[in-house]
């Protein structure tokens, strides 16, 4: 009875230990916190600002797993190393898993991740650098992208030949399905086969089971307004519209009395531009106290005479805005966009609708001394043409002809007349009077 009572105690302490191990471990799991941080869409300079804040995030909770949630067409190459440079300098795990794609800076992004897992049908690659015409880069920054992709490669034990397949068409990788001249793009059996991808996912609750954070608690990190603003103005196609309707706006502005509403979506589309470019770290104060210095002389000008405050304000305008830029090229192609786009809206103002800017009726004088007007320099002697006189002096060929007992200074057609030759007053220009020889009259009074 005393056996059987014992067996029964100890199968009931092996039991609680039991339990209190399990609740111990699932409280252990619930101490522990994964931030997921979305990487959607194109990758550009707003967004680099976001994931910066999403690790700054997880760094002050002391996160112990931050997951990349990739599914980007690719983007920007500087936004993409700034974002590289936030991911390495991380000392919690991170794990990219690509969602869909991870295309271009998107693969750039992944391989920086600790381990990357993969969606089935998952696709990573295609990561030859264009600049903004969808050209291939100049020589310089292909020489730095490649250096990039291949030290991504081979920081997590990469074999770093496939990396340099996904942006160089010169590599062979014929054996993933990428034969030299054409660029490479890992499937998610081709990563896995490769030692690209740690392992296949399905979704983020997968994931998590595969990283054992299945009972963590997870925090995802999402785009604030001003966030969502600021990837959305920095966006390459939509910084030339926006400095294209800036410019427009101010163009028509100067075509028109006053101050309407073209003048205020240009200066919207301005203010756009730079929020935009200060939410995602671009633009400093300095930047904007030059713009505001800027804009301040330009409506300065709309009231003042003279010119000079207009043309201060425009390049003050124009220098903070490559000073919020991340790229000069970028920002010179966005202002050669906006200038042809000003230029034709001035053209057609000017010559299809008539208008004339404002700010030049101040710098140019348009009002003219005519006899429309009212003003008469000189006596117009218009009754004295047809009549004829005498020469009292040689014209040679200008000279003095006497016309109705009235003494005129007269000037020939050019040619030469003799004192005394009969005239007629040909011509009568203002205070010129043009006179010709009377040759029959001449020839008349010889007969008789």
């Amino acid at each position: 009875m005393k056996k059987s009572i014992s067996k029964v105690v100890i199968l009931c302490l092996f039991g609680l230990c039991l339990i209190l191990g399990v609740q111990m471990n699932l409280k252990a799991n619930a101490d522990e916190s994964v931030y997921v941080i979305p990487i959607e869409e194109t990758v550009e300079k707003g967004l680099s600002e976001f994931i910066k804040r999403g690790f700054n995030e997880a760094k002050q909770a002391n996160a112990d797993h931050i997951i990349l949630d990739i599914n980007t067409p690719g983007g920007a190459v500087d936004a993409a190393l700034k974002i590289s440079d936030t991911i390495n300098d991380s000392d919690i795990p991170v794990t990219a898993f690509v969602n869909r794609r991870a295309l271009s800076a998107g693969a750039y992004l992944a391989l920086n991740a600790d381990q990357i897992y993969m969606t089935e049908g998952a696709k990573m690659g295609a990561a030859a650098i264009i600049d903004l015409e969808g050209n291939a880069a100049d020589k310089k920054s292909e020489s730095l992208w490649l250096a990039e992709m291949k030290d991504a490669a081979e920081k997590n034990n990469r074999d770093p030949k496939y990396a340099l397949a996904m942006a160089d068409v010169d590599v062979d990788a014929a054996d993933v399905g990428a034969p030299k001249g054409e660029l490479l793009t890992l499937t998610t059996s081709q990563a896995l086969d490769v030692g690209y991808a740690e392992g296949e996912a399905e979704d983020l609750n997968s994931l998590l089971q595969h990283l054992n954070l299945a009972n963590a608690e997870v925090h995802s990190v999402d785009l604030s307004l001003a966030e969502k603003v600021a990837r959305f103005v920095t966006h390459p196609v939509v910084v030339p519209i926006l400095l294209s309707i800036g410019s427009l706006g101010l163009i028509v502005e100067l075509y028109s009395p006053g101050f309407g509403i073209p003048g205020a979506m240009g200066l919207t589309s301005l203010f756009l531009f730079f929020y935009g470019h200060l939410v995602a770290g671009l633009a400093g104060m300095e930047t904007i106290i030059l713009f505001v210095i800027g804009l301040i002389l330009v409506i300065a000008e709309l009231f003042v005479p003279g010119g000079i405050l207009g043309i201060i304000g425009f390049i003050a305008i124009i220098v903070s805005l490559f000073l919020a830029s991340g790229s000069i090229i970028g920002m010179a192609i966005s202002l050669l966009i906006a200038a042809a786009v000003s230029i034709t809206a001035s053209i057609l103002l000017t010559k299809v609708l008539g208008k004339r800017m404002n700010i030049f009726k101040r710098l140019i004088l348009r009002d003219s001394t005519n006899t429309e007007s009212g003003y008469i320099s000189n006596k117009t002697r218009s009754e004295l043409l047809g009549k004829t006189g005498v020469a009292l002096t040689s014209m040679r060929p200008s000279g003095t002809a006497l016309v109705e007992d009235e003494r005129l200074d007269v000037v020939t057609e050019g040619t030469y007349i003799a004192k005394g030759e009969h005239v007629k007053i040909v011509k009568v220009d203002g205070s010129r009077i043009v006179v010709r020889e009377i040759i029959n009259q001449k020839s008349t009074e010889e007969e008789k």
